[in-house]
């Protein structure tokens, strides 16, 4: 019995040995570490908010003249990774989540709650940005109620989802070319950081998955 118990240990310590080789196993990383800014810079801006880190781990970036943000300083992927976040907007009425990120070769900011306080979308694709492409859409986004945005990026595709189905985009793309950032101070924020517009806001469990197994959808589809 006991030659028999170890084993079924053995065999099962193999196999998850194999499941984390065959690369499968993905870990999400937490990118805020619940105490300090390590980890970013404040991007090059004049007119930047006070961004600081409260008690709860929040971070809270303050409303400045135009945009406030920060910048990751730590090396990051540009393909196959997912991000995830959670935001709320306390004070001002424009976009609380500005999450430019890289894509291959390119650059580009998931916007929510721009121009008024209601408009998600990406910019810029084709050279039109949040405001004017295809994947612009208005929301009811209330202030201090928080939000939890995802964005997936894998070869051809990049997926955006806030609370998963209020806001849902599939941008698919033959050439990372087509897409940029919008001419201006969200420039600073490469390669990967978060912005805000005259707004205040609270970012929290701001983690990072390498994607280590494309999933069916990971895949352009068609291509316009």
């Amino acid at each position: 019995m006991k030659l028999k118990k170890h084993a079924t240990i053995l065999m099962a310590l193999c196999a998850a040995l194999v499941f984390i080789c065959s690369g499968r196993a993905e870990t999400a990383t937490p990118l805020f570490n619940g105490r300090d800014l390590s980890g970013w810079r404040m991007a090059d801006l004049s007119g930047n908010g006070t961004v600081k880190v409260l008690k709860e781990g929040i971070v809270q970036c303050g409303a400045g003249m135009s945009i406030t943000a920060i910048v990751y300083t730590n090396r990051f992927p540009v393909r196959n990774y997912e991000l995830s976040l959670e935001a709320r907007r306390t004070e001002g009425s424009d976009f609380f989540i500005g999450l430019t990120i890289p894509v291959e070769s390119s650059y580009c900011t998931v916007i929510i709650g721009g121009w008024g306080g209601g408009l998600c979308g990406l910019s810029s694709f084709d050279g039109n940005d949040a405001a004017n492409n295809q994947w612009a859409e208005g929301i009811n986004l209330q202030n201090n109620r928080w939000y939890k945005l995802r964005v997936r990026v894998t070869p051809g595709v990049i997926q955006i989802a806030l609370n998963e189905d209020l806001y849902t985009a599939r941008i698919e793309y033959d050439d990372p070319r087509r897409l940029s950032l919008r001419s201006g101070e969200i420039e600073e924020t490469i390669p990967m950081g978060l912005a805000t517009y005259e707004t205040t806001a609270h970012w929290r469990n701001f983690t990072l998955t390498k994607i280590t197994e494309l999933r069916p959808g990971d895949l352009p589809q068609t291509i316009e």
